[in-house]
């Protein structure tokens, strides 16, 4: 089986730069994610694509399913227990923190004292013990070997194909998250948010998280408040959108609340609950949920791979243009797989090219024909 510089697609159209492509550029972005593309998409300037009713005309269906999409249509997210049997998530998870433990800044596992930004790759706001990897080049990103095995697991890929009402899907080029216990570094606090645009009408995307190690309730994990879906549309029109602020992320499919915004939420019944999972189950979860990840009071690492799936059909021809150029970069984008591809540049550290960047990931994946259709480089 090939890997990805093996496998260099000439008959795909090249793609362009996020900017080049009509993606207007309003601010740079330097507080977020520091990277070399510092681009901000203003909500009123960017093309809003990607609109379906699929999902939404399931979740308006009176119609049971009789299994796990009831609750999830009715409470906005789901834990597909053992997606991945227990061993091979085993596995994953030593592969993840073995390759954490490769980048050439004096980490070590077993000693606490190096837990610290500065011996740690670069991470993002708002996931203050965690590292979140964004390019896929360097191993700063998706594309080590280990990602396209995991990410082509049929257990993680079948509850989203059921969702969609098809197994044509594509992936988003996401990354994984190591969340480091104990550290006092940096500022714990929650950053509550949606992933979905408020220029978004209806549950258009479903999230999702490959869970590779215990998240009980002293554990790190995904909090989320309960019915906020629901409310997404309502706390817009009573909330006009104003312009991003400095520091936002650059992709158009994010929103930040406050804390007086979260009140609203609450003050309308949303309950917050910390979701539990297991090593090998998939979270997921509609993307107007307000949500955020809490930090571990206990001493597991928290070691998870995000993961959202969409039908092809719904990518238009530029959108896989310019995942295919990305994917053969070995660079991410964002939570969304069919729409709202915004490369990510490479990470900054101290207003430079980080050192641990690199042209292609330490060991390439192994590019098989499943890979190369969730890429969006070849057709079903």
């Amino acid at each position: 089986m090939a890997t990805i510089t093996d496998t260099m697609m000439e008959s795909t159209p090249s793609a362009q730069t996020p900017a080049a492509a009509g993606k207007t550029v309003t601010k740079e972005d330097r507080g977020y994610l520091d990277t070399s593309n510092g681009a901000v998409a203003d909500w009123a300037a960017t093309e809003i694509r990607g609109d379906t009713d699929i999902l939404a005309s399931q979740a308006s269906s009176r119609v049971p399913f009789g299994d796990w999409r009831d609750q999830f249509f009715q409470k906005g997210y789901y834990v597909v227990k053992g997606a991945i049997p227990r061993e091979r998530a085993d596995a994953y998870r030593q592969r993840m923190l073995d390759w954490f433990a490769k980048f050439d800044f004096g980490f070590d596992i077993n000693d606490k004292s190096t837990w610290v930004q500065e011996h740690l790759p670069k991470m993002m706001k708002g996931e203050s013990s965690s590292t979140i990897a964004p390019p896929m080049r360097s191993g700063h990103g998706k594309s080590e070997a280990l990602t396209a095995p995991l990410l082509s697991e049929p257990g993680v890929i079948e509850p989203f194909a059921q969702l969609w009402n098809t197994d044509e899907l594509l992936v988003s080029f996401d990354a994984p998250n190591i969340t480091l216990p104990g550290r006092t570094d940096v500022d714990g606090a929650p950053w509550p948010h949606v992933d979905q645009s408020p220029t978004r009408k209806g549950l258009v995307c479903v999230q999702g998280i490959v869970n590779l190690s215990p998240a009980g309730p002293n554990d790190g994990g995904l909090q989320l408040f309960t019915g906020s879906s629901e409310l997404f549309e309502q706390f817009f029109v009573e909330h006009p959108l104003q312009p991003k602020p400095e520091g936002a992320p650059g992709q158009v499919d994010w929103y930040g609340f406050t804390d007086a915004d979260v009140k609203w939420f609450t003050d309308r019944g949303c309950e917050r609950i910390k979701v539990e999972a297991d090593p090998g189950d998939v979270i997921i979860w509609d993307s107007r949920t307000v949500h955020y990840s809490s930090q571990p009071a206990s001493d597991v690492i928290r070691t998870i791979m995000y993961a959202t799936y969409a039908p092809a059909s719904l990518a238009s021809p530029e959108d896989l243009a310019l995942k295919a150029e990305l994917f053969k970069r070995y660079e991410g984008s964002t939570h969304w797989p069919h729409c709202n591809i915004w490369g990510q540049g490479k990470a900054m550290r101290d207003g430079k090219i980080c050192s641990g960047e690199r042209e292609e990931p330490l060991e390439r994946p192994v590019v098989t024909d499943t890979v190369l259709k969730l890429a969006g480089l070849k057709s079903y």
